[in-house]
């Protein structure tokens, strides 16, 4: 294939991209980014990235550049109190909790939901299952390398 036919990709559903990406918060905290290691690759729609983040993505070609503000709703959800939960300080038999310390519980279905101490008192302890970025709104810079049709395996 020549340099020719691998111009002019742009980023759309079944294409691999490769880019460089930052994630801040609204004070412009970083929070993730490649920029000091290798690239990421996904293929659009493979669940890699969250879908809010995709869709700016789209139309992109290699070398184009973007920042793009994230709201809640199309990042990490909005915080749900209903995700905040009360355990029994017994069930913590050799892990010694610490408020701020995350720690990975078992989901319904047997996964690991990782979810975040803030609380504890005498007999129970509190834990914030929310992702630690629900209610931001942040900003997703991101530096396009490549785009070319994904091959299936």
């Amino acid at each position: 294939m020549s340099d020719q036919q691998s111009q002019g990709h742009r980023i759309d559903e079944g294409m691999e991209v490769t880019l460089h990406f930052t994630l801040k918060l609204e004070d412009g905290t970083v929070v993730d980014s490649t920029r000091d290691k290798a690239p990421a690759t996904f293929q659009v729609g493979d669940g890699n990235l969250p879908p809010g983040f995709e869709a700016p993505l789209k139309g992109l070609a290699d070398g184009d550049t973007g920042s793009f503000e994230i709201t809640p709703e199309h990042a990490f959800g909005q915080h749900n109190p209903q995700n905040i939960q009360l355990l029994k300080r017994d069930d913590f038999e050799s892990d010694e909790p610490e408020v701020g310390m995350v720690m990975s519980f078992a989901d319904a279905a047997g996964g690991e939901l990782p979810g975040v101490i803030t609380r504890i008192d005498d007999d129970q302890v509190e834990v914030d299952f929310n992702h630690p970025l629900a209610g931001r709104t942040l900003t997703f810079e991101v530096e396009v390398i490549d785009v070319k049709p994904a091959t299936t395996h």
